[in-house]
């Protein structure tokens, strides 16, 4: 009689980062506020992607009051530092314009991303960057990043 071993496959641990946003202090000072509210969702999607091996990294990269238009940023800086470092293989934002609203900065970021082989997730807006269709995807929903904060700053002025 032949005995099957039990071979139980594990995915391998796929670290992920959740970077959370927002452009003003406005509301920041509450018990739950908007980064909460991101973190939450990212932390929600990655929990439905554990089958896959995937795993929330403590360490938090909140960017509270900080603009989306440069890559002036705090915890933006340690996010790629611990990137190059080889300490995260996935970023997950709640939107694509949470990383960046400048095509230049975002494109700068994607390099670093496809460098050290680190993938990307946008929580709320479903894109593969793996297809070309994907990556035109990503592109359009960045140029209106882009095109919403020139009008936010044009409104301000």
């Amino acid at each position: 009689m032949s005995r099957k071993k039990d071979v139980s496959t594990t995915a391998p641990a796929i670290r992920c980062a959740i970077y959370t946003r927002k452009s003003t202090e406005e509301g920041l000072e509450q018990e739950y506020n908007s980064l909460d509210a991101q973190r939450d969702a990212g932390e929600a999607y990655i929990k439905s992607q554990q089958h896959e091996g995937w795993t929330c990294l403590p360490s938090r990269y909140d960017d509270g009051g900080y603009t989306g238009a440069n890559m002036d940023r705090p915890a933006m800086r340690r996010l790629l530092a611990d990137i190059e470092a080889g300490k995260i293989d996935c970023v997950v934002v709640y939107k694509v314009d949470r990383l960046s609203r400048s095509l230049l900065d975002f494109s700068r970021i994607m390099e670093t991303f496809e460098r050290h082989k680190v993938s990307f997730v946008s929580v709320t807006q479903a894109f593969n960057t793996a297809s070309s269709m994907g990556r035109l995807v990503l592109n359009v929903l960045l140029s209106f990043a882009q095109f919403e904060r020139e009008m936010i700053s044009e409104r301000t002025r």
